[in-house]
């Protein structure tokens, strides 16, 4: 597998404007859907743990690619 093109300072800027878009569009997204979740204590402590640790998954990529090698000359 060959590094890619894109030099690793200009990933790491597009990965880093991509994450804060990201995760600024779950916040909104996650808080929007709060309240329409029962009155309950139990869903809430569930809903939070799931949000909380679900917004990794889809970063995995986007982080892996940063973190690529710049390609040897």
């Amino acid at each position: 597998m060959s590094a890619p093109l894109i030099p690793a300072r200009l990933r790491k800027l597009i990965g880093g404007i991509g994450i804060m878009v990201f995760l600024a569009a779950y916040v909104w997204a996650f808080t929007s859907l709060y309240d329409y979740l029962p009155n309950n204590r139990a869903i809430h402590l569930i809903y939070f743990a799931v949000a909380g640790l679900a917004w990794g998954l889809p970063l995995l990529p986007l982080m892996s690619w940063m973190g690529k090698a710049d390609r040897k000359l």
